[in-house]
């Protein structure tokens, strides 16, 4: 394996729209979601480790999740682990993870990756992967894997390429934001537009040198505790500077800002799992339509339900159709699937009465 390849692993996120599974506590990138026997951050890690050597994967994670991290990946080391003492979306822990490993080898070449998302064919993941570095070895690019849409899906924002190109790697026009559903037609219509899956590519320099030039106060705060990264002393100077960061994402702070922005359109079925419909979406189903994880059911006039228990139990389901009923200790929750963007909502209101301790 090419020893300058490295990956960011994000494993940050909360993904509220999987309550009750995914809690503040234990969030979806910690739970077997697919019921396959590995967690999704374990499956992401391993799909990284066939390109790039282990030792240069690193995870980027708040405080709270260190030690989940060790447990479920327990051959990676403390060097390996890079913590967040305060949220502060996505651009300030990517320059972050970005001097680091610039530090320890300046000819680095990463990718930048969600630990939550789902990608079957990981061998073509791999060599799309490997087209993007041989690009960024030799062109100062930032560069990211778009999604062919397969539907005008409001979602997910876009990414718009140029089309007067015929190269596999093509240059992005710009990123458009979650459009409502005429516009998302109107984007596929014109053929140039891939869901932006927020899997990003690019060697150390370019990426440091974009955080400069477009976010230079970030670029200054972090750049502050470059002497000290890789040593004892990078804790306490986290501990005291990482929070006055700005809450940014990478998109907004460099990726929308910069003129060599570059995308391949991915050839791996993907899907971003962020919701318990686009779980239900990617799982096995029944005669009737149902998907089921860790459950054994009896159904009667069921259909296009997504079933979800811990520890097998047995689950009886009659005159439900389009509902996510998911059973976790001592929450259940059974609502319908046409409302699952809501979900977020009804645990902020479980939340307000019942305690924090539910979320």
């Amino acid at each position: 394996m090419n020893k300058n390849y490295y990956a960011i692993l994000m494993a940050g996120g909360v993904g509220s729209r999987f309550w009750p599974v995914s809690t503040e506590e234990f969030p979806k990138q910690f739970h077997d979601m697919l019921g396959t026997g590995d967690t999704l951050i374990q499956k992401t890690f391993n799909r990284l480790a066939k390109l790039i050597p282990r030792e240069n994967i690193f995870i980027l994670t708040n405080e709270r999740y260190n030690d989940l991290v060790f447990e479920q990946l327990p051959t990676v080391t403390k060097r390996q682990v890079v913590l967040e003492p305060a949220m502060r979306n996505t651009a300030p822990c990517i320059l972050y993870a970005s001097l680091k490993i610039q530090k320890e080898n300046p000819d680095a070449i990463m990718i930048v990756a969600p630990s939550d998302h789902w990608i079957e064919d990981e061998t073509t993941f791999s060599n799309n992967v490997k087209q993007a570095f041989d690009f960024c070895s030799s062109n100062d690019a930032l560069m990211t894997l778009g999604i062919q849409p397969t539907f005008p899906n409001t979602g997910y924002g876009y990414i718009e390429f140029d089309k007067t190109t015929s190269n596999d790697i093509k240059s992005v026009n710009q990123f458009r934001e979650k459009p409502d559903y005429e516009t998302a037609k109107e984007f596929i219509s014109q053929g140039n537009f891939l869901w932006n899956a927020g899997i990003f590519m690019w060697s150390v320099k370019s990426v440091v040198a974009a955080f400069q030039n477009n976010q230079p106060v970030l670029y200054e705060l972090f750049k502050s505790g470059l002497p000290k990264y890789n040593t004892d002393l990078e804790y306490d100077f986290i501990q005291e500077n990482y929070a006055k960061s700005e809450n940014i994402s990478v998109d907004y702070a460099i990726m929308e800002t910069s003129i060599n922005v570059y995308v391949i359109a991915a050839e791996f079925d993907w899907n971003d799992l962020g919701t318990w419909g686009s779980l239900y979406d990617k799982l096995d189903k029944d005669t009737n339509g149902n998907a089921v994880v860790n459950t054994r059911t009896l159904t009667e006039d069921a259909s296009g339900n997504m079933i979800r228990t811990a520890n097998n139990k047995i689950v009886v389901v009659d005159g439900l159709q389009d509902y996510i009923i998911v059973d976790k200790e001592d929450v259940l929750l059974i609502y319908p699937k046409s409302k699952e963007q809501d979900i977020k909502k009804v645990l902020q209101k479980v939340k307000g009465k019942f305690g924090e301790q539910y979320g």
